[in-house]
């Protein structure tokens, strides 16, 4: 499902115009990532929490060069889902 596929479902199950709804979407997204990028973390009770998760400084190989490189401790943006959405998934999809 995309971003417009989305707007559409929302915009039709709601009533409100598409514009609307996209820009509410817009903002839901933006507001997320100003929030993770100010070190917070975002927590939706019965969804998930997008949390900000810390990788340690780790050893890496150039393989072109063959040498090895040290990559620095970091920051990546990580979503959980809380336990009602995954049991939601288990029992709802078929296993491919």
């Amino acid at each position: 499902m995309t971003k417009a596929d989305l707007v559409s479902k929302i915009s039709e199950k709601l009533g409100i115009e598409k514009g609307d709804v996209q820009a509410t979407i817009e903002t839901f997204m933006d507001e997320v990532k100003t929030s993770l990028e100010s070190g917070d973390n975002v927590y939706l009770r019965g969804f998930g929490s997008f949390i900000i998760k810390t990788r340690a400084e780790k050893t890496g190989r150039n393989i072109s060069k063959n040498t090895t490189i040290k990559i620095p401790a970091h920051n990546i943006p990580a979503f959980k889902p809380a336990k009602v959405f995954v049991e939601g998934v288990k029992t709802n999809v078929d296993v491919k």
